[in-house]
């Protein structure tokens, strides 16, 4: 490609769906003619790839924008996206914005840049090209390559659970699932291309295949455990009432799924799920842990937590806390709840002074770090594979299959490499250890 082509930054916010879309959109920008570079160099055409989750998601989005903009005034600029979906008019007001498009059509934003650089003026108003996210169904893209060791497979698109604190739904609209036969297919051209980790995701990855006639998520992992050469499959954040009998005992089956799950528990109240309008409880959720613990060996779950959601009291926050001790995380992200306009939790009483809620995650990520490095401990002197996957400072580092970080001094990357490895010790984050061949 020309050092004269034109150059298109691409910053990305938000989940990893968001990032399989922006490099979705760098590979057709790239079959037009595009160089994508980094976002931080004076490009000719910034995409903002928004996330709206919070509040706070909203603000980052307007400070990239407006970063872009100053990098480069004379730049075509194009916001697509979540926030672009929900509030179209607040990123068209932003002054230096050309096109804003929400969650349909994102690959418009392509043409749209060919478009605009070929007009002799810019134009002063930004074009909205936003439509109900779910309006054509799901929206065809492909990956062929990848970054890093691991790629990302957006295989389902919107969700309709309606939980009480989450915008989403209004972003991404209802579930639409990528026909099987395009995943299997994008899965074996990343494969053959050389990845040995392919993560299935998605906005609620357990509801693939709801609007589908022939085809659930056990369906899929079994086509996919059986592509020549594939490597480790993962998938993305699931719900804890997946974790059915019948489901299990099929996943189980599958040699290239790896053992490790991340279950968005939110809480581990019942009564603070009722009013997050989850669809699970704790024993439900407990119960589905316990089935993977019993079918699938040296399996390791995590997932993610909310404190300070309104009406959390003393009590409960205490139940949650139980909760973790006996389910035993490997990981947990903890995040204050915050405010999001258009969802029920804004308008809830009793909402938590921002102190407290602090509070509480600093004591459930304490309790979480002790529950890691008792884990780790229970590591020594295990012998595993790892998937090595950065190099630094004479150092390899990668993930087991059950997604424990390993790292161990090599005098030579390891990049996508597979080797043995002994486990010797462990600082309560990742374990240490000797490469065996």
């Amino acid at each position: 490609m020309s050092s004269n082509s034109p150059t298109v930054g691409i910053y990305t916010l938000g989940c990893k769906v968001n990032q399989y879309e922006s490099e979705a959109i760098g590979e057709l920008f790239e079959q037009k003619g595009f160089r994508v570079t980094p976002p931080t160099a004076i490009n000719d055409v910034y995409l903002i790839n928004t996330c709206t989750v919070t509040a706070e998601s909203d603000r980052k989005a307007r400070n990239f924008i407006r970063r872009a903009i100053r990098q480069n005034p004379n730049a075509i600029v194009l916001v697509t996206g979540c926030y672009s979906q929900v509030a179209p008019h607040q990123v068209a007001a932003i002054r230096g914005v050309h096109y804003v498009c929400g969650n349909a059509d994102k690959k418009s934003v392509v043409d749209a840049a060919v478009d605009l650089l070929a007009r002799a003026e810019r134009p002063t108003d930004a074009h909205l090209h936003v439509t109900p996210p779910d309006i054509s169904g799901f929206e065809a893209m492909t990956i062929t390559r990848f970054d890093r060791t691991r790629a990302y497979v957006k295989i389902e698109d919107g969700c309709e659970n309606r939980c009480a604190y989450c915008i989403i739904p209004s972003a991404r609209g209802s579930v639409r699932s990528k026909p099987a036969a395009d995943v299997l297919n994008e899965v074996k051209i990343l494969t053959e291309n050389g990845c040995r980790e392919v993560v299935l995701t998605g906005i609620e990855t357990a509801s693939y295949g709801k609007d589908l006639p022939d085809c659930t998520l056990a369906d899929l992992l079994e086509q996919v455990d059986r592509i020549p050469n594939i490597g480790r499959v993962r998938l993305g954040s699931l719900d804890p009432s997946l974790m059915r009998e019948a489901f299990v005992a099929r996943i189980a089956a599958l040699p290239s799924l790896a053992p490790h799950f991340h279950l968005s528990m939110q809480s581990g109240s019942d009564s603070v799920l009722a009013r997050m309008r989850r669809k699970y409880n704790t024993r439900m959720a407990l119960e589905g842990i316990a089935r993977l613990r019993r079918m699938i060996p040296n399996v390791q779950i995590t997932t993610d937590m909310i404190t300070g959601f309104p009406g959390e009291t003393d009590a409960e926050f205490a139940e949650t806390l139980a909760f973790v001790r006996q389910a035993e995380f490997l990981t947990i992200h903890v995040f204050p709840y915050s405010r999001r306009a258009g969802t029920l939790a804004d308008s809830m009483p009793d909402q938590v002074p921002e102190p407290i809620k602090a509070a509480r995650a600093a004591a459930l990520s304490a309790l979480q770090g002790d529950i890691r490095k008792s884990i780790l401990d229970r590591q020594t002197n295990r012998v595993t594979e790892v998937l090595f996957e950065t190099y630094k400072k004479a150092v390899a580092c990668g993930h087991t299959a059950d997604f424990i970080e390993f790292a161990c001094p090599s005098p030579v990357p390891l990049h996508a490499e597979t080797r043995r490895v002994r486990i010797t010790g462990n600082d309560g984050v990742r374990c240490m250890g000797e490469i065996l061949d």
